[in-house]
């Protein structure tokens, strides 16, 4: 059975960390092995609570970390347990790209074509910021992750719901930034994606070259040029 239909896949087995919300609506974080392999998803065993087809859950492979959605689900018996085929969402980067045959790698061009449908490159870094629900008015520290100046993710087992109205707090430099903001995707157990929805043009502007002078790397191309 195949997760990705005519995608090339090497058989390969990795040990990936996966975690999310199970049909229990209780968080779970395990060890399991990923089969299969392509540069668009996998198929996982050894997982042990009960997921259904649409769920998104996280998946890491050594240091690297992805979102997927879940497209089948397989009782694989006592020793593999629940078997699932994975795809990697939008925008993610194969965990295990590094791995993978040369013929079978991302092709480069497709990060850029990914960057070009954006108005802002995302930056696939741990950025510090704080998060206020307006109804609440409670502080939340967390660290973002695929961050840019229109918005960022947020790893989190208990996200908020979509919609929910925030306001956040980050420095650019020694400025200190609070926009407004709203959840606009929710991926329980994994975490959710935000909006900046109060933060003028020319200030996401500033936050996006800030983040091109912090992750250099995933900019492109070396600062000047």
């Amino acid at each position: 059975m195949s997760a990705h239909g005519s995608a090339p896949r090497a058989t390969l087995d990795l040990k990936v960390r996966v975690w999310g919300m199970g049909a229990n609506d209780q968080p779970f974080f395990q060890n399991a092995m990923a089969q299969n392999v392509s540069a668009t998803g996998a198929c996982i065993y050894g997982i042990e609570p009960e997921l259904k087809v649409g769920d998104v859950i996280g998946v890491q492979y050594e240091s690297k970390k992805a979102r997927c959605k879940v497209i089948w689900v397989v009782d694989a018996g006592a020793l593999k347990k629940t078997q699932i085929g994975v795809q990697l969402v939008a925008d993610q980067e194969c965990p295990w790209a590094g791995v993978l045959p040369h013929d079978m790698k991302p092709e480069e061009r497709t990060q850029q074509n990914q960057d070009n449908r954006r108005k802002f490159l995302r930056h696939k870094i741990s950025f510090p910021l704080e998060l206020r629900d307006e109804r609440v008015n409670t502080p939340l520290r967390v660290n973002a992750t695929d961050v840019s100046g229109n918005g960022c993710y947020v790893e989190t087992v208990m996200p908020l719901n979509i919609g929910t109205a925030l306001r956040v707090d980050f420095w650019i430099e020694e400025e200190r930034v609070s926009p407004t903001a709203v959840v606009r995707t929710r991926d329980p157990g994994v975490g959710m994606g935000i909006e900046f929805t109060g933060m003028p043009e020319e200030t996401k502007k500033r936050f996006q070259a800030h983040l091109d002078k912090v992750d250099p790397v995933a900019f492109g191309h070396k600062e000047g040029q």
